[in-house]
């Protein structure tokens, strides 16, 4: 199964494309980049869309989880078929048991998956010289590795 994983931002949306347990493709890109990826994207059928979906946890938000939400609409409209939703309390869950991780927490345990391949102090991501399976994933790629890490786990 192929997966197109999403962390949905204001402006910006960070996406992995996974397949068969390897990371094929990872970015952050502008969001209106994004939709037009996404409609080439939805003419592949094996394709799934996963999205880390909004949730309320309590507390009072801000406009740009309201935006974060409009852009959310945005791509699966653009995708035009069926698409998953993932919580970010579950990506805690699957990978760490606990939904009082944290973002390195996280991180780490995606980090323990893969591979040590690579070069560095950190095999699995590596080095320019020996680039690793996780090479080159910064920021909220990380975020967008746990939704598609999470919904293979949870569909096997």
């Amino acid at each position: 199964m192929s997966i197109l994983a999403i962390d949905p931002g204001t402006t910006q949306s960070a996406f992995v494309y996974y397949a068969n347990g390897v990371v094929v493709s990872h970015d952050i890109s502008e969001n209106n980049e994004l939709l037009t990826c996404l409609k080439q994207w939805s003419e592949q059928e094996d394709v799934v869309l996963v999205y880390e979906m909004i949730a309320c946890y309590g507390m009072p938000v801000g406009a740009s989880v309201f935006e974060t939400c409009v852009w959310i609409g945005r791509f699966i409209e653009a995708w035009g078929r069926k698409t998953e939703r993932v919580f970010r309390k579950d990506v805690k869950m699957y990978l760490c048991n606990s939904t009082r991780a944290k973002d390195g927490n996280v991180r780490q345990a995606l980090i323990d998956r893969f591979e040590p391949t690579g070069g560095g102090k950190t095999p699995q991501i590596g080095t320019k010289a020996q680039p690793g399976p996780l090479y080159g994933m910064r920021r909220d790629m990380w975020a967008a590795l746990g939704v598609a890490v999470t919904f293979c786990g949870e569909k096997t």
